[in-house]
């Protein structure tokens, strides 16, 4: 079973997939955000390719745990991606998570163009981490529930 985490951002979109022991998430690529039909029509190929049976979207959160415009922002992009891919979604807290790649990046060695075009994968494989390793506390296999 594969999981994919989506880190949405108006310019690029990071991607993340698990292991095949839903132990660790993998970074892929960023695609960018515009064209939305071209991100579908490339989103379609990874869940075909990799079996993707559940999609986890970051859902930003302000400190106080309070939605602001950024998770409306994600909220819409959700809405039009269901029209077009058909597996569940699920969000996912994503507080912290670009802070925390920028972290992980910066340790391991990258800086200016290198580290901008991995951050968004990187937040997104931070995001699925974080799903993955509370899964075994929720008492369920990833994606029985929308």
């Amino acid at each position: 079973m594969a999981i994919l985490s989506i880190d949405y951002g108006s310019k690029y979109i990071g991607l993340a997939i698990n292991d095949e022991t839903l132990s660790i998430a993998i970074p892929l690529e960023s695609l960018p955000a515009e064209p939305i039909t071209k991100f579908i029509g490339k989103l379609k190929e990874i869940i075909i390719k990799n079996e993707v049976s559940l999609l986890i979207v970051g859902l930003p959160r302000n400190m106080d745990g309070s939605y602001g415009l950024a998770a409306e922002k994600v909220r819409q992009f959700v809405l039009k991606l269901r029209q077009w891919i058909h597996i569940p979604v699920e969000f996912q807290d994503e507080r912290l998570s670009t802070k925390f790649a920028d972290r992980l990046l910066t340790q391991g060695g990258f800086r200016g163009i290198e580290k901008k075009k991995r951050i968004d994968s990187y937040a997104a494989a931070v995001i699925l981490q974080s799903y993955l390793d509370v899964l075994p506390l929720k008492g369920k296999k990833a994606g029985s529930t929308v």
